[in-house]
């Protein structure tokens, strides 16, 4: 496929729209049209934007548009409906997001309302601006105002703490996390809290002068470590940090074949508060293809367990478009979550990430299509509705089957509320660990800065001081 730039050299605006419609390709870019192939020929001359989609040298679809030749957002803007428009033209996929392909759409509504716009304002504004359909205008109002709800406490004083573990009982197919094996790494795992440790008491002297409000220990998984390691990590959190005014203290215990009633216990003996059991599937033949190591049964045996010692706040995560699953494989798995009464589930598109093995296999892999996507979507989303659990945060990101979106679902009271502050970036977040990123908020100028902590245990532990100086001087320039 051949992109070619005429007056202009907006690359990265027309690949971002070219993705929508033939995701996995990489286009070349040039500034002429080939006589072979497919060529999106793009034009910006004066005042007038042009796009026009070729096939072997004749023109098959075109659009022309006005914009302002002073303003460059506008330009870019009216660019990128062009390309959309020859290409849903010639390809006939609406992508009921449009051209929005920013990770926090919530976000740009809840800034609409912040200005004050009315809801007829926003639909003409997001329609127009972004090609945005009404089920989707819909979503993002429902998530935006209950984002609002959770964050109107928000002060500039309300921090969290994230904490990162990255290891794993395996890797899955999908993942691009930092996830190392936890039985190749387990002489790594007591040098590696050590300097977590160490980490800590940096943490600890920035959290006296504010009030820590959420902390999640995330990963790779969590408990792929042993109990007594477990342990140790609980209880240096709770001996470190100042826990009253804590609204959330969740712990990502994401794979069930690392749950246990002891470290079940551990978690009640050290207050947490919200944990995650995550299946991605109820379908044995995906569960093994996707390299989880785990069954659909050891799954259900983890959840059980969990509710009889007394957690009710439990997410499950669900994963949409794993390879080889059709609507029947979908449909399965919801009505299999709905005897489970769950109060948070979060629902993944799938999305194929440039550090996965999925990436590095694709051509292995056959993928639904954006209409069979749709249709898994609605399956999710009527599940949720008769589980009477509701929208409340939302992201998106590059690469996803389908081009939608991953959404958190929560009945009143149990939404994930560092999963909205991390989304939404209205505060800051310490993060510590490997692969860990920290992000500094400053609200007044809504300037975000971050410091990132290296991904592999050997070298976090060896340059622990290193990634403990970073923090200190984006600290000090920020202050």
């Amino acid at each position: 496929m051949n992109c070619v730039l005429d007056g202009h050299d907006f690359r990265n605006e027309v690949f971002t729209i070219v993705q929508i419609f033939f995701p996995n390709v990489r286009p070349i870019f040039t500034h002429e049209v080939s006589d072979e192939g497919l060529s999106i020929k793009t034009s910006i001359h004066k005042d007038e934007i042009s796009a026009c989609v070729m096939e072997d040298g004749n023109k098959k679809s075109e659009h022309k548009l006005k914009a302002s030749k002073n303003n460059l957002k506008h330009i870019k803007n009216r660019l990128q409906i062009a390309v959309y428009t020859v290409l849903s033209d010639f390809t006939g996929i609406k992508s009921k997001w449009g051209i929005l392909i920013g990770i926090r759409p919530a976000k740009i509504l809840r800034n609409l309302m912040e200005k004050g716009l009315t809801q007829k304002e926003i639909y003409d504004y997001m329609k127009s601006v972004y090609l945005c359909s009404d089920e989707k205008i819909d979503l993002s109002i429902k998530v935006a105002e209950k984002e609002k709800a959770i964050l109107s406490g928000n002060d500039g004083k309300d921090k969290s703490l994230y904490i990162g573990i990255p290891f794993c009982p395996t890797r899955c197919l999908y993942c691009s996390f930092t996830a190392y094996p936890i039985k190749k790494y387990e002489s790594t795992t007591e040098p590696y809290l050590e300097a977590l440790f160490k980490e800590m008491e940096y943490a600890k002297e920035y959290f006296a002068k504010s009030r820590l409000e959420n902390i999640y220990i995330g990963g790779g998984t969590p408990t792929s470590l042993d109990e007594k390691s477990l342990e140790k990590l609980l209880y240096t959190i709770r001996t470190k940090f100042d826990f009253s005014y804590i609204k959330e203290f969740c712990v990502e215990a994401g794979r069930p074949d690392t749950i246990n009633k002891e470290k079940l216990k551990l978690f009640k003996k050290y207050n947490v508060s919200r944990i995650s059991v995550n299946p991605q599937t109820m379908n044995d033949k995906t569960l093994k293809l996707i390299g989880r190591r785990h069954s659909v049964s050891d799954f259900l045996n983890a959840y059980h367990l969990a509710r009889g010692e007394g957690f009710d706040n439990i997410n499950i995560d669900l994963i949409l478009g794993l390879p080889g699953e059709d609507m029947e494989d979908v449909s399965y798995t919801f009505n299999e979550i709905e005897k489970l009464s769950p109060k948070s589930v979060t629902v993944h598109t799938l999305a194929i990430k440039r550090a996965s093995r999925l990436k590095e296999e694709l051509s292995s892999y056959n993928f639904v299509r954006m209409k069979e996507m749709e249709d898994f979507l609605h399956i999710a989303s009527s599940s949720m509705e008769r589980l009477h659990l509701e929208p409340y945060y939302m992201y998106r990101q590059k690469n996803m089957v389908g081009n939608f979106e991953n959404v958190g679902y929560a009945e009143k009271g149990y939404e994930g509320v560092y999963n909205v502050q991390i989304m939404e970036e209205k505060q800051d977040i310490l993060a510590l660990g490997a692969g860990a990123t920290t992000k500094y908020v400053n609200l007044d100028t809504n300037r975000i800065e971050r410091a990132f902590n290296v991904k592999e245990p050997l070298e976090y532990i060896n340059r622990i001081d290193e990634m403990i100086e970073r923090k200190k001087r984006l600290e000090e320039i920020l202050c």
